[in-house]
């Protein structure tokens, strides 16, 4: 297990790989999902068993994750 960023863990055996919620098998991605799709914070932590500081640190890292993507226009 390797601490990528704060509250964000990757492991090999679990999840395949993908960013998780440290001592969770909760992935980065499920989070955002939910929150985009109109849940509460309050929902996703009953629903996960999740802390907001989870919850905020899932959209920490992916806003910096973003933050350094490049997207080339073509056309």
């Amino acid at each position: 297990m390797v601490e990528i960023a704060p509250r964000i863990t990757v492991d090999k055996n679990v999840r395949f790989g993908k960013p998780v919620i440290k001592g969770t098998r909760v992935p980065v991605d499920l989070i955002l999902g939910k929150l985009a799709g109109g849940m509460s914070y309050e929902e996703v932590m009953a629903e996960y068993e999740l802390t907001k500081e989870d919850i905020l640190a899932a959209l920490d890292y992916a806003a910096k994750y973003l933050s350094g993507e490049e997207i080339r226009a073509v056309g």
